[in-house]
């Protein structure tokens, strides 16, 4: 495996990066569990890895427009069991950005297939938030990773429906390719008040340091751009209609104060998908996994031990 010292200087912005990205120097000084990160090449440009503990490899994908932050409280849980294994998606926190076409669903399930290959890691279980979910199980149905679990922790897996649909994609590519948009976004994140309400909008409640770290990201440019990229390129009516023979065993953790992504379409893709389950939340919005890390560490890890992936728990111990 080839990594790259967190220490070493950051390297000149690519051709493809037309905004600033976050600066692992400045940005990265008190980043969540920073002692776990590690920059490797894969797939042609640079990616931001945490791997934290020992035991079976388990590999957590974050969604649109977050980064490994998002796992800050539930990801040193799992590594009390786990090999936990969690990148910065393509063009997202740390990690470069790619050629802009690369920035999909397909282009990111191919380069995430890479990365584990440089890593030289087969992970048994894996979990996904929001979009995240989605670029797991196009990897699942491609047959590049193999788990016997899947969580999707408020999965963004079903296209969204009527007119809304039909405008998000042309208006998110607009905004992407613009100059100016990233930019001027950027720029009202860092006003005041702005990111509490952007994360009061999921549904979910966060303390001050989420809110700080999700402050940090959309301050840059960068950053926007390739989540509005993502957003401009993704396309999940072909995952939407593959679903039915994911044969991965399929986890549908749903937060039952869930803005963002409607509770009934989990309800929607258990219809779909033959063997998954549905394990509501009440009270938790979209980013439940870290109003509540160590109850969906708990799913997990009950999980692994049923299916054989952790030894069975002794009579009278404690998790």
């Amino acid at each position: 495996m080839r990594t790259i010292p967190t220490e070493q200087p950051a390297v000149a912005p690519r051709r493809a990066e037309l905004h600033p990205k976050p600066c692992w120097e400045r940005d990265g000084h008190d980043w969540p569990n920073r002692d776990s990160s590690r920059f490797v090449q894969a797939a042609g440009f640079r990616w931001h890895v945490q791997q934290m503990g020992r035991g079976p490899a388990l590999l957590l994908v974050h969604g649109t427009g977050a980064a490994t932050h998002s796992w800050r409280k539930l990801a040193p849980l799992l590594a009390q069991h786990f090999t936990v294994v969690a990148p910065d998606l393509p063009g997202h926190g740390f990690t470069e950005t790619p050629a802009w076409k690369r920035l999909s669903l397909d282009g990111m399930a191919e380069d995430l297939a890479a990365l584990l290959r440089v890593l030289d890691h087969a992970p048994v279980l894996v979990a996904g938030h929001s979009a995240g979910a989605a670029v797991l199980a196009r990897m699942c149905l491609n047959g590049s990773i193999t788990p016997d679990g899947l969580f999707g922790l408020n999965g963004a897996m079903l296209p969204i429906g009527g007119m809304a649909g039909r405008l998000m994609t042309p208006f998110a590519q607009v905004l992407a390719g613009s100059r100016l948009v990233p930019r001027l976004f950027a720029r009202f994140a860092s006003s005041d008040k702005f990111i509490e309400r952007m994360i009061a909008d999921t549904g979910s409640v966060l303390d001050p340091a989420g809110l700080e770290f999700y402050r940090r990201l959309t301050c840059s440019p960068g950053h926007v751009a390739a989540a509005l990229r993502m957003m401009g390129n993704w396309k999940l009516r072909p995952l939407a209609a593959e679903l039915p023979r994911l044969l991965t065993k399929l986890v549908l953790v749903t937060g039952g104060n869930d803005k963002t992504i409607a509770p009934k379409d989990a309800a929607r893709v258990h219809a779909m998908v033959p063997g998954s389950s549905v394990v509501a939340m009440p009270g938790l919005g979209h980013l439940a996994h870290e109003e509540r890390p160590h109850e969906v560490s708990a799913l997990m890890i009950e999980f692994a031990r049923r299916a054989g992936l952790l030894p069975p728990l002794l009579a009278g111990a404690a998790e």
